[in-house]
């Protein structure tokens, strides 16, 4: 049975080369791409972001996400137009966080709640600050220090 079913495969692709069906493919005469490098379990993965260009972000764990949505959210408040929206966008992070307290997966992070009061006081600090305006030989801000981790089974002493 499996013959048959070979051997009609088989015609039907010998037919389509006398077509002239395979003909002028893309990529034809070309090595395949990552052929030389080694194998990659994640292979589908990575090239599935790169494609549909999305963030890495979403291959990490979700306490990992929640920390960095935090870490983020100064950047992402800035822009809101009232109060109530900061809140708002506080809100649904903080109750994005408080689903994850209730059922927790993934590797043992510390993440609790944001405190909206702060949020929104270094908003409106923000936003009172005098803008400076622009000019060609105005100095760039300073770049700003990236957070150290500070590893659980480090003491917080040294």
């Amino acid at each position: 049975m499996t013959s048959s079913w070979e051997a009609a495969v088989e015609a039907q692709i010998r037919s389509a080369q006398e077509r002239g069906e395979f003909d002028n493919l893309p990529g034809m005469g070309k090595p395949i791409p990552g052929g030389n490098e080694p194998y990659d379990e994640a292979w589908w993965i990575k090239s599935f972001l790169e494609r549909e260009k999305l963030p890495t972000d979403l291959l990490l764990p979700t306490p990992l996400q929640l920390r960095r949505k935090i870490e983020q959210l100064p950047d992402e408040v800035r822009d809101l137009p009232t109060e109530e929206s900061v809140r708002a966008f506080v809100a649904d992070l903080n109750r994005q966080i408080v689903d994850w307290l209730r059922t927790p997966t993934g590797p043992r992070v510390v993440v609790r709640p944001v405190n909206v009061e702060a949020v929104v006081r270094q908003w409106h600090a923000r936003r009172s600050a005098p803008v400076a305006p622009a000019t060609a030989s105005a100095p760039s801000p300073p770049a700003r220090p990236r957070r150290r981790w500070r590893l659980p089974w480090r003491r917080a002493d040294r």
